[in-house]
């Protein structure tokens, strides 16, 4: 697999991702927090298990309420752990696409990983990674089918499978924000290494040990780069802003066989 690098002047903290957006890195994966002009505020994945606490500590360094809700991408073990403690004590509705239902009322486990995806030890560790299924009970809500959610005034959401029958994306247009969860990322996610350490600003596709359909996933990011989008955050790696980033995205669309799909998933992805 290949990749695209990205300049390290593109690269934006967490905490000034965008215009009321912050991030939070836990390991090798990220959270956000997107804070709307009515004073409420919307947190976006949920990360790895016992990370609620932490979650919770960050987020009261810069709001004193509880969110209105929290957004999930997909329901894959890494996003959404916490997510039921945080409900529970906030008080407040978890929201995932309908698609990712049953994976998140403990009907359904996700597909087996592709251990052979290479270019790490994430890859070769993915057959210890919990699969579900995971049960957030009542507190599960779905998403509209189209536009906006109430909850996130400003913010489309974008259906982008297929690295889970659900996957959404969220888009502001307003300042050309995209934050993608794990529809591509900006580091290579099969390698513990860059995942988790040193996350060289790259451009890569979905985590290839737990993506089911190539061809669906290639769509979801053509789709996501005719938007022009001038800043991305991704589930994993670091966030990106400039006005070469969407040029860079249209060069992930045409290469991403290339870049994104493993060498045993290349067939049935043509």
């Amino acid at each position: 697999m290949d990749r695209i690098t990205i300049p390290d002047d593109q690269v934006v903290p967490m905490e000034e991702i965008a215009g009321g957006v912050r991030g939070l890195r836990i390991a090798f994966v990220n959270v956000f927090a997107v804070l709307h002009g009515n004073g409420s505020w919307t947190l976006i994945d949920a990360a790895l298990p016992f990370t609620a606490t932490f979650i919770k500590r960050w987020a009261e360094k810069f709001v004193k309420t509880p969110p209105n809700a929290i957004v999930l991408t997909h329901g894959h073990f890494d996003h959404v752990s916490a997510a039921r403690d945080l409900a529970e004590d906030w008080d407040v509705p978890i929201y995932a696409h309908a698609l990712e239902s049953p994976y998140l009322t403990g009907e359904k486990e996700y597909a087996r990983p592709n251990v052979g995806a290479g270019g790490g030890a994430m890859s070769l560790l993915s057959p210890l990674y919990p699969r579900g299924p995971v049960k957030l009970g009542d507190r599960l809500r779905q998403l509209p089918a189209v536009g906006e959610l109430a909850e996130m005034p400003g913010w489309e959401i974008l259906h982008t499978p297929r690295h889970t029958p659900g996957h959404i994306s969220l888009f502001r247009q307003e300042d050309r924000c995209l934050l993608v969860g794990d529809a591509f990322c900006t580091t290579k996610p099969e390698s513990f290494f860059e995942a988790a350490i040193a996350q060289k600003p790259e451009l890569h596709g979905p985590p290839a040990y737990f993506t089911s359909d190539w061809n669906a996933a290639r769509e979801s990011v053509q789709r996501l780069a005719r938007l022009d989008a001038t800043i991305v955050a991704p589930g994993h790696g670091q966030p990106l802003s400039g006005a070469n980033v969407p040029e860079e995205l249209r060069r992930l669309a045409v290469r991403f066989d290339e870049i994104a799909v493993p060498e045993n998933r290349k067939r049935s992805a043509a």
